[in-house]
C-alpha cells in the first residue's frame, strides 16, 4: 500500500509520524510524495491548545474532502486520542487511533512485523535530525492535559538504543541531533539516575559521531550541577537550552503547580551563564492563566525583561478538557488575553533583538540548511542556515552570501541582526 504521512505540531510529533512510517516500511509499504496518488493517508495531529485542535480539525476535513477514488483517510495523535468521536464524525474519514498506535495503524494498512520500542527518530534525514529520547509526564501542571494524553509515568529509551539510533542518523547524513522529549531532564528517572541526561549526553558525544548535539523541554528545577558541567566541556553540545518556565509571577506559577520558586530560576539562569557565558537560553509563557491579575501580569513582564532571554514564546491560555484549570474561578476575557499577548510578545521581540545584536562581529560555525541554488533579488548566490543559538523550526535562520549544500558548516561572521533573523559573511 502507498501512504502518505500528514504531521501537524511539534518536532515530538514528527518523531512519532517516523515511528508510524517505520512501522508501514517494515511491513511492506511504501511511502509516496504526492498525497493523491497515496491509497492511505495518516493524519498526525497535535491537541496540546485550542489552536491546534482546531488546526487539526481544519487539515482533517480538507483531507476527508479531498480523497480520490478508493483512498482511505485516518486520523490519529494526541487531537485523536482526546476527542476521537469529534474525529470519526467528520465526513470522509475512514478510522481514528489515539497516540503510540503504530501497530494499529499498520495493522489497518495490511500485515506488519514486530514492533519497535523508543527511541523514534526522523526517517527523512537532513542535517538535523530529531531523537525522542523518552515520553510521557508525571508533572502535576493544572493547565497541561498531556500527562493524560501521553502517560503520567516517564519512559526512558536505553542508552545503548539511544546511541544507535544516534549512530543510524549521522551515517544517513544528519550532522545536528535534537534531543526532545515531553520533559528531557527527566531521562532515566524511573530507573534512579538522577544524572541520567547528563550521562547520556557523554555517551552520546563519545560515541554518536554527531558534530552538534541539541536540548530541548528542560524542566525547570531539574538542570543539575552535572548537566550544566557536561554541557559545558562537551564540545559536540549545543550551548542552548530550551526551558519552557511559562510565567513569571510566583504566585500564578503556584497556581500552575510549576516550580514558582524564582531564587531557583535565576540561580539556574545564573549558573548556566555563569559555566557558558555564550549560552543561548529560549523559554516559553502563558498569558491569561485563570485569576492572572494585571499585578501577575506586571511580573510576568517584569521577569521577562530582567531573565534576557535570547528566544522566547509565548501562548495564551485556554482551558484544556480533564484539567484543574479548565474548573477554577476567574477565567480571564479573551479581549484581555489578547492585549496581554501582543505586549507581551512586543516585549519579548525587543529582548531577542537586543541579545541579537550582541552577537555582531562573532565568527561562529554555521550549519547550512538551504538547498543549492537559491539567490537574492539581485541574482547573487546566497545560503540560510543556524549557528548554534537557533534551534529548526522555532527560531531564526542567519544568511549569508554564497554557495553551499545542506550539512555543509563553513564558518561565518555575524554582521547584522535583522530583529528575528542574522546576516552573516562566510569567512571560511
Amino acid at each position: 500500500m502507498r501512504y502518505r504521512i500528514v504531521t501537524l505540531g511539534c518536532p515530538k510529533n514528527t518523531t512519532d509520524s517516523d515511528r508510524i512510517a517505520r512501522t508501514l516500511e517494515q511491513a511492506g509499504h511504501r511511502a509516496v510524495e504526492d498525497r493523491r496518488s497515496a491509497d492511505l493517508v495518516i493524519l498526525n495531529t497535535c491537541g496540546f491548545i485550542d489552536d491546534a485542535r482546531e488546526e487539526s480539525r481544519q487539515a482533517a476535513e480538507i483531507l476527508g474532502a479531498e480523497r480520490t477514488g478508493a483512498q482511505q483517510v485516518i486520523v490519529t495523535g494526541c487531537w485523536s486520542q482526546i476527542e476521537r468521536e469529534q474525529v470519526i464524525e467528520i465526513d470522509g474519514i475512514d478510522a481514528a487511533f489515539g497516540i503510540e498506535a503504530w501497530q494499529e495503524i499498520a495493522q489497518h494498512a495490511g500485515e506488519v512485523e514486530a514492533e519497535r520500542d523508543i527511541p523514534e527518530t526522523s526517517l527523512g534525514v537532513g542535517p538535523s535530525a530529531y531523537l525522542k529520547i523518552s515520553d510521557g509526564c508525571a508533572r502535576p501542571c493544572t493547565f497541561c492535559n498531556i500527562p493524560g494524553i501521553k502517560g503520567r509515568q516517564f519512559r526512558s529509551a536505553q542508552p545503548e538504543a539511544l546511541v544507535r539510533e544516534a549512530r543510524e542518523l549521522v551515517a544517513r547524513g544528519a550532522r545536528e541531533i535534537v534531543l526532545v522529549a515531553q520533559d528531557s531532564t527527566a531521562y532515566g528517572a524511573e530507573w534512579g539516575d538522577a544524572n541520567g541526561l547528563a550521562h547520556l549526553l557523554e555517551r552520546l558525544a563519545a560515541e554518536s559521531g554527531a558534530e552538534w548535539l541539541r536540548l530541548m523541554y528542560a524542566y525547570p528545577g531539574f538542570i543539575t550541577p552535572a548537566l550544566i558541567e557536561v554541557m559545558a566541556q562537551t564540545p559536540q553540545v549545543c550551548h542552548y537550552l530550551d526551558i519552557p518556565l511559562q510565567h513569571g509571577s510566583p504566585s500564578v506559577l503556584k497556581r500552575m503547580k510549576r516550580p514558582h520558586n524564582m531564587a531557583m530560576v535565576h540561580g539556574t539562569l545564573e549558573r548556566l551563564r555563569g559555566a557558558m557565558p555564550e549560552i543561548a537560553i529560549r523559554t516559553t509563557f502563558i498569558v491569561g492563566f485563570p485569576g492572572e491579575t494585571e499585578r501577575e501580569f506586571g511580573e510576568l513582564l517584569s521577569f521577562a525583561e530582567e531573565a534576557a532571554f535570547d528566544r522566547a514564546g509565548a501562548f495564551i491560555y485556554s482551558p484544556q478538557n480533564d484539567t484543574p484549570a479548565a474548573d477554577m474561578n476567574d477565567q480571564i476575557p479573551e479581549a484581555t488575553k489578547q492585549r496581554r499577548h501582543e505586549e507581551l510578545m512586543a516585549l519579548l521581540a525587543e529582548v531577542s533583538a537586543a541579545r541579537n545584536e550582541r552577537q555582531v562581529g562573532r565568527a561562529l560555525p554555521m550549519l547550512v540548511e538551504s538547498e543549492p541554488g537559491q539567490t537574492t533579488e539581485d541574482g547573487e548566490p546566497i545560503i540560510a542556515g543556524r549557528t548554534y543559538r537557533e534551534a529548526a523550526e522555532v527560531d531564526g535562520l542567519v544568511f549569508a552570501l554564497g554557495e553551499g549544500n545542506p550539512g555543509d558548516m563553513p564558518t561565518v561572521r555575524i554582521a547584522e541582526s535583522l530583529g528575528h533573523d542574522l546576516w552573516a559573511e562566510v569567512v571560511d
